[in-house]
């Protein structure tokens, strides 16, 4: 799969509201370096440099388009093109930032404590992913993925396995002197109605499945997906949609 730094950044405003949340929910204290795994375009970077003015902050993506974005936008920060399930830091950092990241990589029971490890004795790790995998827009991703047209290609595409806030809290707590968990539902109001639910699902779910398709096969797979969206997603009265997305946030000491 590729990633396309444009599409991601459509609705950046609401994208980077998470990371806002979970930054200012790390403690205040003296940071001297600082990753964002999974940095993106360089929102969620620039979050936590703000954050954090005094620190060493870098960041690390496995795009090559997202990493140029990055480098454009924050020109003094080391940004490189690196995976998270090999990445090892030089030396324990005091502050892991992995905003919406994490949810791409398999085995998280193995990825959380190999991470918690990594940074240095009270520090903090902190994490926001995603926990939608129930809601409407996947649900009938993955529905829409079974028509004749296109199973053959995409009729079995799964995204990486996602586990509950007790999973979580119990795979970091024995490396971990405090981890606190919680969860919002974000409520987004996006203009233009169901179009714009697609567009958003585009930069992000829809991947693994579009990737899968030929150029003849994305339409119809978008076409029949917005017919069904619209239904799940009802326009308000000014024609606008407001999109429920439900994340889930830990804050790791160490």
């Amino acid at each position: 799969m590729t990633w396309s730094a444009k599409q991601y950044s459509t609705f950046e405003e609401e994208r980077t509201r998470p990371v806002r949340d979970l930054v200012a929910a790390l403690p205040q204290r003296e940071v001297r370096t600082a990753v964002d795994l999974g940095c993106g375009p360089g929102n969620s970077t620039e979050v936590l440099a703000q954050r954090f003015p005094g620190a060493l902050v870098s960041g690390m993506d496995s795009s090559d388009d997202m990493i140029q974005a990055a480098r454009k936008r924050m020109p003094g920060v080391n940004f490189e093109v690196a995976d998270i399930a090999t990445w090892r830091p030089t030396q324990p950092v005091d502050v892991i930032l992995a905003n919406a990241s994490l949810q791409w990589l398999p085995d998280h029971a193995t990825l959380y404590p190999r991470l918690a490890q990594q940074f240095a004795p009270g520090g903090n790790l902190a994490i926001q992913t995603p926990d939608n995998l129930e809601e409407p827009a996947h649900r009938l991703a993955r529905e829409t993925a079974k028509d004749p047209r296109w199973a053959d290609r995409i009729g079995d595409v799964r995204h990486p396995a996602r586990h509950g806030a007790i999973d979580y809290y119990e795979m970091l707590q024995p490396h971990c002197s405090r981890v606190d968990v919680w969860r919002t539902t974000y409520y987004h109001p996006l203009a233009g109605g169901a179009p714009a639910v697609v567009e958003w699902f585009k930069g992000s779910a829809l991947r693994p499945y579009l990737a899968l398709l030929d150029a003849e096969q994305q339409a119809g797979f978008l076409a029949s997906y917005l017919a069904v969206i619209a239904k799940a997603y009802p326009a308000l009265k000014d024609g606008s949609v407001l999109l429920p997305f439900p994340r889930l946030f830990i804050v790791a000491t160490r």
